[in-house]
């Protein structure tokens, strides 16, 4: 099967930056898509960034410019560096991938979160 382990969070002042890392492990065949997605206190979990294997990206409204996905495929990793921190950037950050586990069918992999907290 995939496991995922994410590391990065922490406390941060506004503005700050983060870097937020997600491995995936395990019997894996093939990834697709990797995602960023969060949820605040008393929100939706919502999609922050996504990354294809081809590299194409794309971002929430709320993160354009300020937020960057990057991915290594040979490491099957997944990065999310976040700059100019808000406080309502405030969330629990789970990793998403789509991957392939061998003698599997593809499916959808969480992260177990890691707490990002931007405050003064």
């Amino acid at each position: 099967q995939v496991q995922l382990v994410e590391s990065g969070g922490g406390l941060v002042r506004p503005g700050g930056s983060l870097t937020l890392s997600c491995v995936a492990s395990g019997t894996i065949a093939a990834i697709s898509a990797m995602e960023w997605y969060r949820q605040g206190p008393g929100n939706l979990r919502e999609l922050v960034a996504g990354i294809t294997n081809g590299g194409s990206t794309n971002y929430g409204d709320s993160v354009k410019g300020r937020f960057t996905i990057s991915r290594d495929n040979a490491k099957n990793t997944v990065w999310l560096r976040m700059n100019s921190l808000k406080p309502e950037d405030t969330a629990v950050y789970y990793c998403k991938v789509e991957a392939l586990p061998n003698g599997g069918s593809w499916s959808d992999y969480w992260g177990q979160g890691t707490q990002v907290t931007v405050s003064s």
